[in-house]
């Protein structure tokens, strides 16, 4: 998995690309710390560009939920397809996470 970070005026974007999987841990809780840290109430996960994510994924996903809520900042996923979309529906994380097209 890799990310950039695009901060706007009312919310920081994070674009994922690739998959999003138990290996990617470590680079996902650097990713939550550098989100905590910018100044956006707003933290929105792209994952428009974001090709396959298994369960350890579904669940590093739910630990960035949970740190955004400690931080006060609203979590939001974006734009899922394909398998990515199917994962989420299938996990019902919408139950959870505001998901939006």
């Amino acid at each position: 998995m890799d990310y950039g970070i695009e901060v706007r005026d009312l919310e920081a974007v994070v674009s994922m690309r690739g998959r999003l999987t138990f290996n990617d841990h470590s680079k996902l809780r650097s990713l939550i710390g550098e989100m905590g840290e910018n100044a956006r109430k707003r933290q929105v996960l792209d994952l428009s560009a974001l090709e396959f994510v298994d369960s350890a994924g579904i669940g590093m996903l739910l630990i960035a939920r949970e740190e955004m809520e400690r931080a006060a900042k609203q979590f939001v996923l974006r734009g899922a397809a394909g398998q990515v979309k199917r994962v989420l529906t299938v996990a019902q994380l919408a139950k959870i996470v505001p998901i939006e097209d």
